[in-house]
């Protein structure tokens, strides 16, 4: 049961405990747009997130990835059961393995993925662009938002990301050739690549490789 967030109004919702969009196409645009995850309240008419735990597998992409809300799991048992459940997957080389704790951070990765990149030098360069922003605007706060990847764009396949500023949501473009770079950085630094189990690639995977 689901509770509404505006009038309290309770209502039984259907949740999916695995995504498979190899085998249901149709699921990963409403993954992409977040509706799968929308239930409207019957009482008040208030769309309601409703996040619940599964994983998002797709096959064509080699891609998996553990919605697992934060609390549901005692953090001492998720590095095992996430080591347990890749190696009960018997899938074939080459998969990437990701654990997001929101629906908003599943839609960006599939996002990511999508476009044939990879999460690690986003988060890079997501950091690198803030770095630059706080710098050339001398607003020390923007380090702290939360920026997502939005999409490729242009003839050159610049970068695009949004992040929240008094309110409002705030766009900004970058080069692929900063791709290209933080691609070289870590390329360069095997120890950044993250493996085994459902690693949470994020703003603080990347910090910690800056101090």
């Amino acid at each position: 049961m689901a509770s509404c967030s505006n009038c309290g109004c309770r209502k039984e919702i259907t949740v999916l405990n695995g995504i498979n969009v190899g085998e249901n196409p149709s699921l990963k645009p409403k993954v992409k747009d977040g509706s799968l995850f929308l239930w409207e309240c019957p009482s008040c008419g208030k769309a309601n997130l409703a996040t619940w735990q599964t994983i998002y597998h797709d096959p064509e992409e080699k891609l998996m990835i553990w919605l697992l809300p934060e609390g549901l799991i005692p953090e001492e048992k998720v590095e095992a059961l996430g080591h347990q459940i890749e190696a009960s997957s018997d899938l074939p080389e080459g998969y990437v393995f990701r654990r997001v704790t929101d629906v908003g951070s599943l839609i960006e990765k599939v996002n990511i993925f999508d476009a044939g990149l990879d999460d690690t030098v986003i988060e890079m360069c997501k950091y690198v662009t803030k770095m630059e922003l706080a710098e050339k605007g001398g607003a020390r706060d923007i380090v702290d938002v939360q920026m997502k990847f939005f999409r490729t764009d242009g003839p050159d396949g610049d970068l695009e990301f949004s992040y929240p500023k008094d309110g409002k949501m705030q766009g900004v473009r970058i080069g692929f050739n900063v791709y290209v770079d933080c691609a070289g950085i870590i390329r360069r630094n095997p120890s950044m690549k993250p493996s085994g189990g459902f690693p949470i690639v994020d703003r603080a995977w990347v910090a910690r490789f800056f101090g």
